[in-house]
């Protein structure tokens, strides 16, 4: 099914109808982004060659700890980032507490990155690699089956940013089944539920965390170790990304947005540069489809 995937403008969508799209595996798409964007003085700046301080993938503001890592750059600059994604990502809150106000109690605001650097040959390891399909697992730390929620948005100011999926997390564990054996990890059946020593290496990290927040990112659990051997595979496998026969590639234009759960549908960044991407973890009971979401469908097969 190797084509282009027809987008739907959710702008003007109800709740229910945002929700039951993301967890149906979907893409909701903005033509127009609903966020306030920074403004085109700032936005030329971002885009004016800030990746020569990068020591990571992205500049990505960190909320625990009002912050940019890894980013080297004089006292002003660094200000000046991390102020406009804070910024941003309190714009991306207030619309998702208005658009999708069933995910909000108890969800966790996380990070908010800006993308200075085309995507399309990196050189990246496979597993850093957006050019990889993929379904995204741990975000910054252990999820527990919360769902990752993402919001995106096109700021190059001609070119459109280039997906590629093969379809949702229940279409590719429905088609694939070496992916099951990959989230067994040589065990008879797929671990999901944490028992004592990851609950008590969760509590260690959570002491350690009140003190240096971003310890949080080396937290684990089963379900998210057999999440991660899933997004492994579908990067490393050559027949797994060579195979179209359920491909398909989106579009998104310049200044339009979506969110997605990302894992929920694979997705590749083919190609595209100057990019926000903010993230969410939405507790697993906000979810209305348990049977949808990864963790309930690697729980039926007896984690």
């Amino acid at each position: 099914m190797s084509g282009e995937y027809q987008l739907r403008d959710f702008g003007g969508a109800s709740g229910i109808e945002i929700e039951d799209a993301l967890e149906a595996g979907r893409v909701v798409y903005f033509s127009k982004c609903p966020v306030e964007l920074p403004g085109p003085a700032d936005l030329d700046w971002l885009r004016s060659g800030l990746e020569a301080g990068l020591k990571a993938k992205n500049l990505s503001y960190h909320p625990e700890s009002d912050s940019v890592p890894r980013f080297e750059a004089d006292a002003a600059t660094k200000s000046r980032v991390t102020s406009l994604l804070r910024a941003h990502g309190q714009r991306v809150a207030d619309f998702w507490r208005k658009a999708v106000p069933d995910y909000i109690p108890g969800c966790t605001f996380g990070t908010t990155s800006f993308r200075p650097v085309e995507e399309k040959g990196r050189d990246l390891n496979p597993r850093s690699s957006n050019e990889f399909v993929h379904i995204d697992a741990g975000a910054y730390g252990a999820t527990n089956g919360s769902r990752i929620l993402r919001f995106f948005v096109n700021v190059h100011p001609e070119r459109d940013r280039v997906w590629g999926t093969k379809g949702s997390f229940e279409d590719l564990m429905r088609r694939h089944r070496p992916l099951w054996d990959a989230a067994r990890g040589g065990r008879p059946q797929v671990p999901i539920r944490k028992r004592m020593l990851d609950r008590a290496f969760s509590g260690i990290v959570a002491g350690a965390s009140k003190v240096y927040p971003l310890f949080r990112v080396i937290d684990s659990s089963p379900y998210d170790r057999s999440m991660r051997r899933i997004h492994n595979y579908m990067k490393e496998t050559s027949a797994f990304q060579e195979d179209r026969s359920d491909y398909q590639e989106i579009r998104f234009p310049p200044g339009s947005a979506w969110m997605v759960f990302t894992d929920g549908i694979s997705h590749a960044a083919l190609t595209g540069q100057y990019a926000f991407i903010s993230t969410a973890l939405i507790p697993l009971e906000n979810c209305r489809r348990f049977e949808r979401t990864p963790f309930g469908i690697l729980s039926a097969a007896g984690g």
